[in-house]
């Protein structure tokens, strides 16, 4: 269905058009016309699906200008939250409508400023808590109220703030509610704070038949990053994602990925802003050939043209491996997801592969290079993978 159909504001359609945009993916074309009508709307759908746009469409020509605060938007990370935040300034610069977000780790006194002269907040739990118990914000005159990613938010640990949240929004208000997966208090959620709401699923954006799944049996434990260097120059021809288990390894992984001349960057939950917005610029402009994240920071961002996912940490449930691999396979490309199997990963991975609908198969140890692999600042201590050339 192409979004001429919708018969939105000129200067949003105008807008759509610049972006290049023309037929609306599944969750759009279910979504968008519903919250049009005003109807409250659950929406599964996986990261990459077009579900920003879904309720960032029909919200911003739904709004006025001089209406002050009018919409609020709640996101389980940092991240999530400024890429929400971008599309919001990206479609509605053109109607005057202006969008600000509000998260912790960086000084409240800018964010107080800007919150009067916002029509949308886009906001974490935490932080915007923080705002009401300042009285530094004024939900009486919220009319949207969108849940986005409401499963991470359920398995952070959020509930509870969101219900504070919830509490001091009007009650006559749209609510939309947009998760990854649908589970039972997912469905409580709705059905407690929605009303009558039109439930859509999409089907997966992954195509299956193009997502090779494999992984490798590594038995000492030090060839696992001169392994991870091989494939990444030798058969990884678009964006990679590297997931770890740690912050912490998150970082050492990417220190030693740039050493090794690679063009790879990290995103994760205990970065400094600057540090986590230099990195989305990064992936923005087209820089950086391998994201190296934690699941946390890396849910919810809009990735596109990833070929290769490499679990260099196995993954603790089907669930998260899930979660994990739907990153690449997209929009009809082909994609790789690989896994990096040492002895500690054999109970995580075990658990992993006792999902039915999972095939991954072992591929033959290759040959490779040594390189070094430095831990902490010290460079004199490294492990070199023993594997011999």
């Amino acid at each position: 269905m192409d979004f001429k159909t919708l018969n939105l504001n000129l200067k949003l359609q105008n807008k759509i058009n610049e972006f290049g945009f023309k037929d609306m993916t599944s969750i759009q074309e279910k979504c968008i016309p519903e919250t049009l009508k005003g109807k409250d709307v659950v929406g599964q759908a996986e990261t990459g699906s077009g579900k920003t746009l879904a309720f960032c469409l029909p919200i911003l020509d739904m709004i006025n200008k001089n209406n002050g605060l009018q919409v609020l938007v709640l996101t389980p990370t940092r991240e999530l939250c400024i890429q929400v935040t971008s599309v919001f300034k990206d479609f509605g610069r053109c109607l005057g409508i202006k969008s600000f977000e509000i998260y912790g780790g960086v000084r409240i006194q800018p964010q107080i400023k800007n919150i009067s002269k916002s029509n949308i907040i886009v906001a974490t739990p935490g932080r915007l808590l923080d705002h009401i118990r300042r009285k530094t914000i004024d939900l009486s005159n919220v009319k949207f109220l969108v849940l986005d990613e409401t499963d991470k938010m359920l398995e952070m640990g959020f509930i509870e703030d969101v219900e504070k949240i919830i509490f001091n929004i009007p009650k006559e208000r749209k609510t939309l509610m947009f998760s990854a997966t649908i589970s039972e208090d997912v469905f409580r959620i709705a059905k407690k704070h929605l009303k009558n709401p039109l439930i859509f699923r999409t089907k997966s954006f992954v195509d299956e038949s193009k997502l090779n799944q494999k992984y490798y049996d590594i038995y000492n434990q030090n060839d696992k990053f001169s392994l991870l260097v091989h494939l990444l120059k030798s058969s990884t021809p678009g964006l990679a994602i590297v997931f770890c288990a740690t912050r912490k390894e998150t970082d050492i992984v990417a220190k030693n990925l740039r050493r090794q001349g690679i063009n790879a960057t990290e995103i994760h939950g205990g970065m400094n802003q600057h540090k986590r917005l230099k990195s989305l610029d990064s992936l923005k402009r087209q820089k950086t050939d391998v994201l190296v994240a934690t699941d946390v920071a890396a849910r919810g961002l809009d990735i596109k043209d990833v070929s290769h996912v490499y679990n260099y940490d196995v993954p603790k449930t089907p669930k998260e491996y899930i979660h994990r691999i739907g990153r690449t396979a997209r929009a009809g490309k082909n994609g790789d997801a690989v896994t990096l199997l040492t002895s500690r990963d054999h109970d995580n991975f075990r658990r992993v592969q006792s999902d039915e609908k999972l095939t991954i198969t072992q591929e033959n140890f290759p040959k490779f290079n040594k390189v070094p692999f430095f831990r902490g600042q010290n460079r004199r201590k490294k492990q070199y993978s023993k594997h011999p050339n």
